[in-house]
Order: structure tokens, then sequence, then C-alpha cells
């Protein structure tokens, strides 16, 4: 367990180079190689990582500002990924659940039931933070476990149905042999599509098209990411209220993470390609009549504009949504400037159009808001097993963009909480 917890420890930054490299000296790379491989990849992690902090720490304090000129008093607190992250880590069934994880990605590309090599490894606090729910809703250390292995499994199913989709539909990337085994991700998939299908069939409506590559023809350089990031950031500090210089030091700073998160993430991929071009012609010589998938973090989509720019002008509409939806009790916090992550295998299923995908993006934060609140006792729980103090001080807790809160997440907890009751 400490073993574990160290190496997790590292980040996302030194363990996946670390990965890389393993996996290329598996594949019989040679070590040069597969260490400038792996660390183009770590170099690539941390510019992401830079990237977004720096997005974060900008709308950090305008969406509090936002928040607190609507009043907004609510009992359950979005605390964020990162604490989320650290629940599922530490939560007392990890051991076993990580292990069956291992063990069930290898059987399943054995029997050729999976073509996906899940190697997003650090996000498995995404599956374990599901597990540390239902152990906290159920006290069953079995159904727990079980039930994240059967989660885990129709993720990997799910990631080799929607890898040809997301290839085709972002043309400027190269995604050949990458799938997205992303639960929190993946949930919200039926959701782009019901977003895409409800703006088909209303008229006017469906000829609304706002892709990256239509609005940079009609707009110009207007159209062009670090314009719209510019328009954007200052649009955000005129609604927190901020002071001429304010706006326009968020506004830069914007723009700079849209200009700046395609550049890192090149540079992450072209370390991802050496080895993933690598271990692909070694599978085909031994298993010629298998295709395979390297299963990676969706981060690697985030920046497309059509992803970006849609999480950015979610952010105000949700705070809204939590002032208005009756029955909610969730205060959109610590998450709000990640809500960009909700779109990344959203938009390839609205064919990229910013406005279907906020239609889409009002469906999900609305249901994010209700699952957040009936499940906050089962989170909180979750964050006293894991021995969590950082949240003692709130009444109750969630995240936004997590996978307690999605409709896999709350229909897996409360089927678990009604087998132990029934059985």
């Amino acid at each position: 367990m400490a073993i574990i917890n160290t190496i997790v420890n590292l980040g996302s930054s030194v363990m996946m180079p670390i990965i890389f490299f393993i996996v290329g000296l598996i594949f019989r790379m040679r070590p040069l190689k597969a260490f400038k491989a792996g660390m183009l990849v770590g170099v690539g992690f941390t510019g992401v990582s830079m990237v977004i902090d720096l997005m974060l720490n900008a709308l950090g304090p305008a969406s509090e500002a936002m928040i607190e000129r609507l009043g907004l008093q609510l009992t359950v607190t979005d605390v964020g990924w990162g604490t989320a992250s650290t629940i599922g880590w530490a939560t007392p069934v990890m051991l076993i659940t990580v292990i069956g994880f291992l063990v069930i990605n290898a059987t399943l590309l054995v029997l050729n039931i999976t073509k996906t090599v899940n190697l997003d490894i650090f996000n498995y606090w995404i599956f374990l933070l599901v597990g540390a729910a239902i152990y906290a809703g159920t006290s069953n250390y079995w159904i727990s476990i079980i039930a994240v292995w059967i989660i885990f499994i129709l993720t990997l199913v799910v990631a080799d149905i929607t890898q040809p989709i997301i290839q085709k539909k972002f043309p400027n990337k190269d995604l050949s042999g990458l799938s997205f085994p992303h639960l929190t991700c993946l949930a919200w998939v039926p959701f782009g599509i019901a977003g895409n299908w409800i703006c088909e069939h209303i008229p006017g409506i469906k000829k609304i098209k706002l892709d990256p590559e239509t609005i940079n023809s009609r707009f110009g350089i207007l159209g062009e990411p670090i314009s719209f990031g510019t328009i954007i950031g200052a649009l955000m500090g005129i609604l927190a209220g901020y002071d001429i210089s304010n706006i326009m030091t968020l506004a830069v700073n914007i723009a700079a993470a849209m200009y700046l998160l395609p550049i890192v993430i090149d540079v992450l991929v072209s370390g991802l390609v050496m080895v993933k071009d690598h271990v692909t012609n070694k599978l085909k010589k031994w298993f010629p009549k298998r295709k395979f998938y390297i299963g990676m973090d969706t981060a690697l989509l985030l920046d497309d504009p059509s992803v970006l720019s849609t999480g950015l002008l979610l952010l105000p509409i949700t705070i809204l949504l939590a002032f208005v939806l009756p029955g909610s009790r969730v205060l959109p916090f610590a998450d709000l400037a990640s809500l960009t992550f909700l779109f990344a295998l959203v938009a390839p299923f609205c064919n990229r159009n910013i406005f279907r995908m906020l239609i889409s993006g009002v469906l999900i934060v609305v249901v994010i808001f209700y699952t957040g609140t009936a499940l906050a006792p089962e989170f909180t729980k979750a964050a006293v097993d894991s021995q969590i103090t950082s949240v003692s001080s709130f009444e109750y807790i969630t995240n936004l963009v997590g996978p307690v809160t999605t409709w896999i997440g709350w229909l897996f907890i409360r089927t678990s909480e009604w087998l132990t009751v029934l059985f």
C-alpha cells in the first residue's frame, strides 16, 4: 500500500514517463529511445499541468467572485477533482481493486474482448472513487470491489467502440491507435448525442454552426483561439465584477492558456507516438489479425478550441443554474474551472459545434447538481473513510468533474446499496 501511494503521489508528470519507459523496454525499444520518449511524455504532461494551472488559478478567484455576487449559500461544497483523486487512492478498497484492474485488462486483451491497453494508470482514481462511495454507502468490501470491476470492464469496451468516432471527428489530431477509457468523460457521451439530436430537430436551431473552423472562416482573427480566449476572459472578468486591470489580466491569462495548450500537448504526443508506433508494430507482428489501442487521458483533447471554449462559456451558466435549480444543494467551486474536461468526449458527438455542446453541457450540469446532492452523504463518508482531514470543516462535499456525480456513478452506488439491503 505504501509503495503504491508513494508512486501515485509522484503525479502523472512523473508516473507517465516511467510507465512509457518501461513499456518501451518491454517491447524492445532501444533504451535511449525509450528514455527520450518517456521524457517527452513527462515534459508534455508537465507543460499541460502548468497551462491548466494557469487557467485554473486565473478562473478560480473569478468564479468565487461570481458566487459571492449571487450570494449562494448551499450545503454541499464542490471540493474539486484533486481532493476527489486523493479520496480514491486512499480508499480501503484500493489495493485489491487496482490489482484486479491489471489482471482484468490483461485477461480481456488475451480473450480479444477489448483492444484497449489502459496505460492511464493515474486516472484509476476515477474508478476507485466510485468504489469508495459504494463502500461508504454499503460497508460491504466485496460488493464495492466487484461493482468497480464491472464499471472498469464496461469502460474498456465503450472506449473501443467510441475510438473510431473520436478519431474521425478530431480531424486535426492524430489519434490513431489511441482510445480514452476515462469514465467521467465517457459517461457524458449519451448527453452529447442527445444534445446534438435535440438541435437537429428544431427548425432554425439546426442551422446554427459554431465549430472552430466555421468561426475562424467567418470572423478571421477574431475567431482564432487566442482572440476567442481574450473575449471569454474579459467577459468572465466583467461577470466577476473586476476592475479594468483585473479584467485585462484575466483576458490575457485565458488567451495564453488557449494558445499554449496545443503546443505543450504536441510535445506530449510526440513522445507518445514514438512508443505507440513501436508497440503497434510489435503487436502486429505478434498478433497479425488483432488491433490494439493505447488508453490515454482525455487531457490530450483539451487543446481543441471547441472543448476549451465550451467549458469556459459553461462556467457562468453553471453558477446561474446553482442559483435557480430547485432542490439542488451543490455549491460549485473548486471544479468550476475544470468544466472543460466534461466536453473532451462530448465534442465529437456534437460535431464540435459549440452551440450544441453548450446545450449538452446544460443537461450535464443539471444531472451533476442533482446526483451530487443525492450522493453527498456517501461522498462525505468516503472522505472520512480515506482519512482526508482537509474536508472536515464542510457539512457535505462532492466534486463536479468526477465519476460519482455522473449518472453511471449514481446508478451503481444506488444499486449496490439496494443489493446490500436485499441480501
